[in-house]
C-alpha cells in the first residue's frame, strides 16, 4: 500500500474512534433504578409528610414525624418509606392472625403506633427518639423505644462504635450507666434489688448494645450526654417499666472519636432516670 493511502486509513480510524467516544460521552445515560425505599416515596412525600395513618377493620396504623425532620430531606424520605412499609406489613399480619381459622369473632384490633421525635442536634449530629406502641392481641401492649443517629454530611446512620476512638475501653460508661439504673430502680422500687452485670434474671445492660440518643443541655449547637432506652422486662418486671437514663458527657469525653469530640460540650438540664413520667398518647387513648 502506498504510504499517502496508508496515512489516510489511518486517519480515517482515529477519526471514527473519537467520535465514538464523544458519542459515548454525550449521551445520557440511563437512570439508575430506584430503591426499594424511593419506590414506596412519591415526589409529594419526599418533600415533607406529615406521617401516615390508616384503619381498617383488623387494624389501626399511624406514623408521627417531626417536623425538625424536614431539614433533612434524605433521612426524612429514607424513614417514612422504612416506617410505612412496617406498617403496611403489620396490618396485613393482623388481617390474616385475626381471620384464621378458629380465631375468635371477638378479638379486639390490633394497633401499632410509632411516633419519632426530634432529640438533639448538633452542626454534624441529628438524633431521633423513635418509640413504637404495639398492641397484637397479648394480655397488654408494649411500648419500645430506639434511637436514630444521623450524620449529616455523611448522609447515613451512625451508632456508638462510630462515635467513640476505635479500640476505646467502654467499661467506665458501662459501670456510669448501671450505677444510674439502680439509682433510678431505687427510687422507683425501694425494696427491690439492685442488679449487676452479672445478676438474674435481671442484669445491667452494656452500653455498646443499648439504644441511645443524644442529650441536649445548656450550650446551644452541643450535645451534653448520651440517654440510653432500656426497655420494658429487660432490668425488672413489666409493672415496672422502662428507663430512659442520661450519662452526661464528663463520664465518656476521653473516648470520643476526634470527628466528634467536638458536637459535645455544656451540662445536660437532668441526669439519671429522664423517663417521660406521661403515658404515651396510644397507650392513653386506649385507656
Amino acid at each position: 500500500m502506498a504510504r499517502p493511502l496508508r496515512l489516510l486509513v489511518i486517519f480515517a480510524a482515529a477519526a471514527a474512534s473519537l467520535a465514538a467516544c464523544n458519542r459515548d460521552r454525550d449521551e445520557p445515560k440511563a437512570p439508575a433504578a430506584p430503591s426499594d425505599a424511593e419506590a414506596l416515596v412519591t415526589p409529594a412525600d419526599a418533600a415533607a409528610p406529615p406521617g401516615y395513618e390508616a384503619k381498617t377493620q383488623y387494624a389501626d396504623v399511624k406514623l408521627t414525624l417531626p417536623d425538625a425532620l424536614k431539614a433533612h430531606p434524605d433521612l426524612h424520605a429514607r424513614l417514612y418509606a422504612d416506617e410505612v412499609r412496617k406498617l403496611r406489613q403489620f396490618a396485613e399480619g393482623a388481617q390474616g392472625e385475626l381471620t384464621e381459622a378458629g380465631a375468635p369473632t371477638d378479638r379486639p384490633k390490633y394497633e401499632n403506633i410509632i411516633t419519632l421525635e426530634a432529640a438533639a442536634e448538633t452542626p454534624k449530629l441529628f438524633s431521633l427518639k423513635r418509640t413504637s406502641f404495639d398492641y397484637s392481641g397479648g394480655a397488654h401492649p408494649n411500648t419500645l423505644t430506639s434511637g436514630i443517629l444521623w450524620d449529616k454530611a455523611l448522609k447515613r446512620q451512625i451508632g456508638l462504635a462510630d462515635l467513640f476512638r476505635k479500640g476505646a475501653d467502654l467499661t467506665a460508661l458501662d459501670q456510669a450507666l448501671c450505677s444510674a439504673l439502680n439509682s433510678a430502680k431505687r427510687a422507683r422500687v425501694p425494696d427491690g434489688a439492685l442488679i449487676t452485670f452479672d445478676s438474674k434474671p435481671f442484669a445491667c445492660p452494656r452500653v455498646a448494645t443499648t439504644p441511645f440518643v443524644l442529650t441536649p443541655g445548656d450550650a446551644p449547637g452541643k450535645a451534653a450526654g448520651l440517654t440510653f432506652l432500656i426497655g420494658p422486662y429487660q432490668v425488672g418486671s413489666y409493672a415496672e417499666g422502662g428507663y430512659e437514663i442520661a450519662v452526661p458527657a464528663t463520664a465518656f469525653r476521653s473516648m470520643l472519636a476526634t470527628a466528634y469530640a467536638g458536637e459535645f460540650g455544656g451540662q445536660p438540664t437532668r441526669t439519671g432516670d429522664v423517663t417521660p413520667t406521661a403515658a404515651p398518647a396510644a397507650q392513653s387513648a386506649r385507656n
